[in-house]
């Protein structure tokens, strides 16, 4: 599908907002922000593409430029599309890369983007994910306190740490750090991402979490596509589940 059919599919079945992926080419960036604007489909936040191929982590500096190169096109997607936030995952332990490694490694990476972010008024958002980092919250919210910067920010996932970890517990000492939410359910027996309402979180305690935080902000899924059906069915499972509406 088009982006223009995608953006109006999405909007036909319930969703208000997007959130759109690193996209290098100039016209396809034009392409995406005239069809938001066209199905009245706002983009509030950017995926960005190349902090897994090229952590931030990385010991190799030509990763690392690759990788400052994408969170650069990011953050000029954003502006372009006027959305608020750029999704970083911040670094990648592997066995090239040690926990202390990772940690120390991409903050002064990400501090030189700090001025760009600030420039174009763009929060960078760092996200927990598989990386085998930031494995609690308290480092989580440590992480994010040691840039000391309005423009660095945590984006919490519901469903990356419920093999480990319960979703409402990190939401609660994550607190006000928390600046965008991607909306996903695992089941911990199978260890299996499943749809929303289908596995083990318990989404009337994350309700309460989030309203004893005061966030308010966007919550965007993210599950497997699917047809006009499926969209519609995630939509209002969104309803239930996160926003509490019958």
């Amino acid at each position: 599908m088009s982006y223009a059919d995608r953006f109006k599919l999405a909007r036909d079945v319930g969703f208000d907002l997007m959130e759109a992926q690193t996209i290098a080419d100039e016209r396809e960036a034009e392409e995406i922000r005239r069809a938001a604007e066209d199905a009245k489909l706002r983009i509030h936040s950017v995926m960005n593409m190349d902090h897994w191929k090229f952590p931030l982590s990385s010991p190799n500096p030509e990763e690392v430029e690759k990788s400052l190169q994408g969170m650069r096109t990011s953050l000029r997607n954003a502006k372009l599309w006027g959305a608020e936030t750029v999704l970083l995952v911040p670094a990648v332990v592997n066995p090239q890369t040690s926990y202390r490694d990772a940690w120390t490694r991409s903050q002064p990476q990400i501090r030189k983007l700090i001025p760009l972010a600030e420039e174009l008024k763009v929060i960078i958002a760092v996200e927990e994910v598989s990386n085998k980092f930031l494995l609690s919250p308290l480092e989580f919210a440590k992480y994010v306190d040691e840039f000391n910067s309005p423009w660095i920010r945590a984006y919490f996932d519901c469903g990356n740490i419920v093999s480990y970890a319960y979703p409402e517990d990190w939401i609660r000492t994550l607190g006000k750090r928390i600046v965008r939410v991607h909306l996903k359910d695992y089941k911990r027996e199978i260890f299996k991402s499943v749809n929303l309402g289908e596995g083990s979180i318990d989404w009337a305690a994350v309700r309460q979490a989030f309203a004893e935080i005061g966030y308010a902000g966007p919550a965007t899924v993210e599950l497997p596509a699917g047809d006009e059906a499926y969209l519609r069915d995630i939509s209002q499972r969104v309803d239930r589940l996160v926003l509490g509406v019958a």
